[in-house]
């Protein structure tokens, strides 16, 4: 993005792009290991994204009209991508569960994830039913902050967030997670079509909504842009921690 207020955010988004996990997944089992961790980013990047609905469209009864219909109609294209994409075989699926999808076939351990999210339907704190020692922790440590950024956090500082920890960087951190996986010849169908898509819809099209939705929503306030950039650095320091503990696994797993 070229915008003063975040210059800052380069040498952490390059730092992420380079980071020297992606060097280390030389076979299947070190994917395992990645994706065991990173499920937990595909699942609460949904919860950002509808703390943006919530605020942004209407979603409760009765229905009224919004002040920005532009906004309401950027995040409902992208709600309709994630939670409802082409899944490969003619029908549709939401990214969460095409990223499950993905895991199964390369049996990947889901038990974390799966147990995770049924003691939160069963009632139990999203939050508190972090602290399981089955998920890891730097797994947990980010999944805890998505989910208290968007449950406390204003408009500006989760679009931020979203735009500069998730549609900005995926598509060049996904293609070099693409271009490893297929130079070591891992045989993963559904982890390289999760990816691809990723690539395709935020380069092409939710990336640049998202630009424009942080850009509406802060304006030129210089207060809500300080915020919004504060909000970006630590989502992406976030993401650099949850790399940092998948890459510690792979060596205490292949030391």
């Amino acid at each position: 993005m070229e915008h003063a207020a975040f210059n800052e955010l380069t040498a952490v988004r390059e730092k992420l792009i380079s980071h020297p996990l992606y060097k280390e997944l030389t076979n299947a089992d070190r994917v395992k290991i990645l994706m065991k961790h990173h499920v937990f980013a595909v699942w609460d990047f949904m919860s950002l994204l509808k703390k943006l609905q919530i605020e942004l469209t209407s979603v409760s009864l009765p229905w009224m009209p919004q002040p920005h219909p532009e906004y309401a109609r950027f995040i409902n294209e992208i709600v309709l991508g994630e939670e409802t994409d082409e899944d490969g075989e003619g029908d549709y699926i939401s990214h969460f569960e095409l990223y499950l999808k993905a895991m199964k076939e390369v049996k990947a351990d889901t038990n974390p994830i799966v147990t995770y999210l049924t003691r939160v339907k069963e009632g139990e704190d999203s939050l508190l039913a972090l602290e399981s020692d089955e998920v890891p922790a730097s797994a947990a440590d980010f999944t805890r902050h998505s989910l208290k950024l968007a449950q406390r956090g204003e408009v500006h500082e989760v679009a931020a967030a979203f735009f500069f920890g998730r549609e900005d960087l995926i598509p060049d951190m996904f293609q070099v997670l693409v271009d490893e996986v297929s130079a070591n010849g891992i045989e993963a169908k559904w982890l390289k079509y999760y990816l691809h898509r990723h690539i395709e819809l935020d380069g092409d099209e939710h990336g640049p909504l998202a630009e424009r939705l942080l850009l509406s929503v802060c304006g030129d306030d210089p207060e809500k842009l300080q915020q919004a950039k504060t909000a970006a650095m630590e989502s992406l320091e976030m993401r650099i921690k949850l790399w940092d503990g998948v890459l510690q696994e792979i060596k205490e797993c292949h030391a």
